[in-house]
């Protein structure tokens, strides 16, 4: 018989993620056009190096992106993500002891690092690019479903719903559906609603407000909120200035039952998970 503890396991390569608390996922993007850090980290030094800082402060798994995904972004090819990414991986890999996502849509990306120790395929197209799907089960690892309309150099372009929390949901449960199909069962999907991507200020708020409509799903919840042009819309701040909104949502997040947020500022985040932990042990 299957215990409740065994179910908060997430097997996550040769690391486990236990779902039963929130966890902090710090970003570390290895590009040079990402738009709050492009370029800061895609020195191979510097990014082990913010790396690890982000593991002192508490993070408890790394993000690594090497495609940005801000709105207008160019793609990239796979070779050149590939370049970007797989040394940083197996140097984290290496060296750190941390759960890797790799922030990647890429077939060839999702293989390669898997076998160089990632332990989470984190894809904010839900893998709808050709052999995505085939290629994240044969990695056996969970992966992140993220909604998104249209790619992200257009997602922007007049973004509408009738319901935004129930058109994302429904838009989730089919990619679960998919990958059910491909082979990858639910007990290794996370979902992402997608804060930021194909979404007005207000679809944005709606959808976070309602945010707990998505446990009908079955599935735990990451939600990326860090530094988004929404904090910058709701309160009028520029990108520098949005850690005090940005932790405010997190705290939100957190109350309204995300196990996953995904976050530039660690140790300010690691802070406010760790005091609603304190309140919420309390007798």
């Amino acid at each position: 018989m299957t215990s409740v503890q065994s179910l908060t396991r997430l097997p996550c390569g040769n690391r486990v993620l236990d779902l039963a608390q929130t966890h902090v996922m710090g970003i570390l993007n290895v590009t040079p056009d990402s738009f709050s850090d492009g370029g800061r980290y895609s020195q191979l030094d510097a990014a082990l190096r913010h790396a690890e800082a982000m593991v002192l402060a508490g993070a408890t798994l790394i993000d690594v992106g090497g495609e940005s995904t801000r709105p207008g972004a160019r793609a990239v090819s796979p070779l050149e993500e590939l370049e970007r990414v797989a040394p940083i991986v197996e140097l984290i890999n290496r060296e750190l002891d941390v759960i890797i996502s790799v922030d990647t849509s890429t077939p060839a990306v999702m293989r390669e690092t898997a076998r160089l120790g990632a332990g989470l395929i984190n894809d904010v197209r839900s893998l709808r690019r050709d052999g995505a799907l085939d290629a994240a089960a044969a990695t056996g690892l969970p992966v992140c479903l993220m909604h998104m309309l249209g790619e992200p150099g257009d997602m922007q372009d007049n973004p509408q719903y009738q319901d935004v929390t129930r058109e994302v949901g429904e838009f989730l449960a089919e990619r679960m559906e998919q990958c059910a199909q491909a082979g990858i069962p639910a007990e290794r999907i996370i979902l992402d609603p997608g804060f930021g991507f194909a979404k007005t200020l207000q679809h944005n708020l709606s959808l976070f407000k309602h945010m707990e409509a998505l446990h009908a799903l079955g599935r735990p919840l990451l939600v990326g909120v860090s530094r988004k042009s929404m904090i910058g819309h709701a309160l009028n701040r520029p990108v520098g200035e949005r850690l005090h909104g940005g932790l405010a949502l997190a705290a939100l997040a957190s109350v309204k039952g995300a196990r996953i947020l995904r976050v530039h500022d660690v140790a300010e985040t690691v802070d406010v998970v760790r005091m609603i932990a304190a309140v919420e042990s309390a007798e």
